[in-house]
Order: structure tokens, then C-alpha cells, then sequence
């Protein structure tokens, strides 16, 4: 897995590039977002997850004890600076009408071990890439680690999808591009009326203690 930073100017957002292939189709998605946010001053790392496999969760529950992952990869880097993050994009190929399992078994880990309580607030939005079908199927799989997390999801013209089996076909999607581009404005808007509200004093949202009713009879 590997990590290209940025430079942070204001507020900080994480594309993870959920694909195998580094520089695919996915990337060239993801960078069509970080160029716009870039260019509103908006601070971006983009992760690659890397063509290794990636554990999933065997719930363990050892990160309740210890605050960070059994497994000491790179989600555990970004559970420790998790709280630098003010918002998350993420991104994956559409493999049978649903998101890579790397993407979906760092998901599963970094969401549960950091927990609601250090994940609340920030932005979320995915994107997906294919080449014809099953893209709104991987995106809404994507945005259910945001909304059980109370986290904002940001939204665009479209569901947020490139089509292409190349990086050069993505380049020809003149609206799946615009839809990128039109995410990354929504999300630097809203990261600048947050930083606003800090600044004015606006409380963040008060929650109640948390209820959990398991199903039985």
C-alpha cells in the first residue's frame, strides 16, 4: 500500500484508491476529484490499497481494548491519524455489481476498530468505476459505512460513476468527469462551512447514549 500526500492548506481529505490496478480507471476518477479540491486550497492524500490481499475483520474485538487493528497494516496508520481527516472519498472498481473486496475488507476493519465515535462529522463519498452495469449497487455498498457513522454524505449532479475499461476510455466520459468534478465542489463547500461554524462557535451535534436492540423472540 502506498501513500501520496499532498500539501495541506486548509482542510484535509483521504481518496482511497480501492482499485488493483494503481493509475486505472479508478484513480483517473479520484484525481479528477483532487484536482478540483486542490484547487479550493483543500488539502488530499490519496492511499493505494495495493494489489496484496488485505485481512478482513474476524472479530476479534481486540480494538476495543486497544484503540487499533490486530492486524498492523496500513489501517492502522490511518486509525492513528484519524482524527487529521476531515473527510473520506472512496473509490473502487465495480467487481459483480459490488466494490473490490480489498476496498471493502479495509473498510470493514478501519470503520469498526476507529468506531462511530472518532469517524462522526467527517464527509464521506464513494465513486465507482465500470464498464457498463452494476455501478449504483457497489455505490450504495460504499455509502453504508458513512451513514451508520453519522456522517455527511456529499452528493453530486449524478450518482458518482465513470464508465470506461481504461483510464483513456474515463477521459472520454465528459459527464462522468463533470460528476467528479461537481463532488470535490459540493465537498469543499461543505468542509469551508464547517471550518466556519467552528470558527463562530456553532456545537457540534449532541447524541443520545447509543441503544442497540437485538432481534429475538
Amino acid at each position: 500500500m502506498r501513500t501520496i500526500k499532498r500539501e495541506v492548506i486548509l482542510m484535509k481529505v483521504l481518496l482511497v484508491n480501492g482499485s488493483p490496478k494503481e493509475h486505472g480507471c479508478t484513480y483517473t476518477a479520484l484525481r479528477e476529484v483532487e484536482k478540483t479540491l486542490n484547487a479550493h486550497k483543500v488539502g488530499t492524500e490519496l492511499l493505494y490499497l495495493g494489489r496484496k490481499p488485505v485481512a478482513g475483520c474476524i472479530d476479534c474485538s481486540s480494538c476495543r481494548k486497544t484503540g487499533k487493528c490486530v492486524f498492523d497494516d496500513p489501517v492502522n496508520d490511518i486509525i492513528a491519524r484519524i482524527d487529521t481527516i476531515d473527510a473520506l472519498v472512496v473509490g473502487s472498481p465495480v467487481y459483480y455489481s459490488g466494490p473490490s473486496g480489498q476496498v471493502t475488507a479495509f473498510l470493514d476493519r478501519l470503520f469498526y476498530a476507529a468506531g462511530e465515535r472518532r469517524m462522526k462529522g467527517k464527509l464521506g463519498a464513494a465513486i465507482v468505476s465500470c464498464r457498463r452495469g452494476g455501478a449504483t449497487a457497489a455505490f450504495d455498498r460504499l455509502n453504508k459505512y458513512f451513514s451508520i457513522s453519522s456522517m455527511p454524505i456529499v452528493t453530486s449532479q449524478y450518482w458518482n460513476q465513470v464508465h470506461g475499461v481504461t483510464p483513456e476510455d474515463v477521459m472520454r466520459d465528459e459527464e462522468g468527469l463533470q460528476t467528479m468534478r461537481t463532488l470535490a465542489e459540493n465537498m469543499a463547500w461543505l468542509l469551508g462551512c464547517i471550518e466556519a461554524g467552528r470558527k463562530e462557535g456553532v456545537p457540534a451535534p449532541r447524541y443520545e447514549p447509543r441503544v442497540m436492540t437485538n432481534f429475538i423472540r
